[in-house]
């Protein structure tokens, strides 16, 4: 019933922020209360981020950098096997995604998906062109961008990528996603500006990620 209640806690104090309590407080009272069970509730915000379409909102960057900057103060937990867990609870959740979509393409057209997400033969057809053709690079940059991250999977199920070639992106794509967001939080946290500023950096890394998003949907405006 404790564990429960804090984890009550630790998603109100995510989004809400009540008491001037940001991302890394509310990691650090985890931390406190339940140490190494902190590993299980990071791989498992992860593994929903990455793996279920309907939580896209969840937090996936910022987690990896703010959980990097915490560790760094506490020996309860170890940055290495945290990053560890972490890329391997990002693997899990792509390919939950990656299978999800596979099985709704084989259901054809006309499929759905809680009632919202709607197969179509021409949607089909487009999805597996530019999968066979962009498929590996699309899946290691969306690991980058906030929401895509969610969907690319998915969609790559949908178009049918092949699960090998699938495969080697998305581990090579949760590799460098997880080290390079966990690790930077870790070699920041003792710099005075991050500390003061933490709020301010993850916008900036939020605005960094989907920036490509928003350069691709002008290129494409302009082009029609």
């Amino acid at each position: 019933m404790e564990l429960f209640n804090d984890l009550v806690t630790f998603v109100k104090e995510v989004f809400s922020q009540s008491d001037g309590c940001d991302l890394r407080c509310a990691i650090e009272h985890f931390i406190t209360a339940h140490q190494q069970l902190t590993y299980c509730l990071l791989m498992l915000i992860i593994f929903c981020e990455t793996g279920l379409v309907v939580t896209p909102f969840l937090p996936g960057d910022s987690l990896l950098f703010a959980s990097g900057m915490v560790i760094a103060s506490t020996t309860a937990l170890n940055i290495w096997l945290l990053i560890l867990l972490l890329i391997i609870a990002a693997i899990l959740g792509d390919n939950v995604n990656y299978f999800i979509g596979k099985f709704l393409a084989k259901k054809g057209e006309g499929a759905k998906l809680f009632g919202i997400f709607k197969i179509r033969k021409d949607y089909l057809d487009r999805t597996q062109k530019y999968y066979e053709k962009h498929g590996g690079k699309t899946i290691i940059m969306a690991r980058f961008i906030p929401i895509v991250r969610t969907f690319a999977p998915f969609v790559a199920g949908v178009g049918n990528m092949q699960y090998s070639r699938y495969i080697t992106f998305c581990v090579i794509g949760a590799v460098l996603w997880v080290s390079s967001m966990s690790l930077a939080g870790y070699y920041l946290s003792s710099n005075e500006f991050v500390k003061a500023h933490f709020d301010h950096i993850v916008l900036a890394i939020i605005g960094v990620s989907i920036l490509p998003v928003i350069i691709g949907f002008i290129r494409s405006r302009k082009s029609k």
